[in-house]
């Protein structure tokens, strides 16, 4: 039963309210909203745009798969850039009624390892500035997680200072190995940016051999990590030797789309549409022109579930918790999301055996139906 924007009871049994309205499921799956704790953007629109209008076009796009709460994410830029985006977050996050909830800013980037930067923009990859950084946050509230790589200069007093404002450190984009990943996880970097994707695995120095940040999260076993199970960037067996060494509730999955999720194949912009880096769409995924490497996904939080299921035989009920409880523990939200409990926000998802969407309710509202029961915006 919901309540205004709560779930107010679980019940086997019809709960007779008066007035109540019911939705017939129709003998399809009720899970918890689906939460992506790292998405860029999607039909068309990136947050690094910079626009209110961007925020919710990209917030509206995701709904209609299942995507109850996100975490905008930025890309490497200059500082002046990033806090427009910031900006245009706290502009449309009171007027996001008809999207996935914004739960905080991921700023992936500009602190990464030159080696490692994968489709970010070399013009911005730098070490990390104390300055910057500080000033970038005393202006704002709204970061709640910071992407970075753990090996550069000033990266470890980076992480401190991020703890200290209760911002979650995470590795990414790395050239860290073991010994240097053990040292960042105890100074607070605990979570894995996009596991396997812009980070070192074993590698050579001289004759010895040393384990990469790869090898670092399966070792460290509180640390949390995230996969893009998009079945591109990953293979099924990586992603089956992910769940088996981490399991569901230590590895969420995320999108990491860019505008081009929900869009048809062809040419499109990773970043903003002024500055950003030209890309290609095509086999599923976002490529740099000379497809050299993937350049961000395409993906919808339904088909991460269904990937993982269908590719990774992993049963839907962890698969589900990997997109739901999991990434909520990660972002600090799991008082009031990530489950379907009393008490909880009423962030519902409604699909069918192949993990198609046909309702999303977030916050007791309807904003996607295609059973057909109710308009869009309707609330419950």
């Amino acid at each position: 039963m919901i309540t205004g924007n709560t779930i107010t009871a679980i019940e086997e049994r019809d709960i007779e309210v008066q007035g109540a309205i019911v939705i017939d499921a129709g003998g399809k799956y009720i899970a918890p909203g689906f939460i992506d704790i790292h998405v860029h953007g999607g039909g068309g629109a990136d947050f690094m745009d910079g626009t209110e209008e961007a925020f919710l076009q990209v917030a509206s796009l995701h709904a209609r798969y299942g995507t109850t709460s996100m975490t905008p994410t930025t890309l490497s830029c200059d500082k002046l850039s990033l806090l427009q985006v910031l900006k245009a977050y706290e502009q449309a996050h009171s007027k996001n009624n008809m999207g996935s909830a914004f739960i905080g800013m991921h700023l992936e980037g500009p602190y990464f390892a030159m080696n490692q930067r994968g489709a970010q923009d070399t013009r911005y990859i730098r070490d990390p500035d104390p300055d910057e950084y500080r000033d970038i946050l005393s202006r704002t509230n709204v970061v709640t997680r910071w992407s970075a790589a753990p090996e550069l200069p000033g990266a470890l007093e980076f992480a401190d200072y991020l703890q200290s404002k209760g911002i979650l450190a995470a590795l990414a984009h790395t050239d860290a190995v073991y010994e240097e990943v053990l040292e960042a996880f105890e100074r607070g970097y605990t979570h894995a940016t996009h596991l396997y994707s812009a980070m070192l695995g074993v590698t050579r120095r001289g004759a010895m051999r040393y384990a990469g940040a790869v090898e670092s999260a399966f070792l460290i076993d509180e640390m949390t990590v995230e996969i893009i199970a998009d079945g591109v960037h990953l293979p099924p067996a990586l992603l089956k030797l992910v769940y088996k060494i981490k399991g569901a509730d230590k590895t969420a999955l995320i999108t990491d789309a860019m505008r081009g999720a929900g869009m048809p194949p062809g040419k499109s912009i990773l970043g903003s549409r002024q500055n950003g880096l030209p890309v290609i769409i095509e086999d599923g995924v976002a490529k740099l022109p000379d497809r050299s490497s993937f350049a961000g996904s395409v993906a919808t939080a339904n088909r991460l579930v269904w990937n993982m299921v269908s590719k990774a035989d992993v049963p839907l009920c962890d698969a589900v918790r990997m997109m739901t409880s999991t990434p909520a523990a990660i972002a600090g939200v799991s008082g009031r999301k990530g489950l379907l409990m009393a008490g909880k926000d009423a962030d519902i998802v409604i699909f069918d055996e192949q993990v198609d969407v046909y309702m999303t309710i977030i916050g007791g509202r309807v904003v996607y139906d295609r059973i057909g029961t109710y308009s869009p915006n309707t609330t419950l």
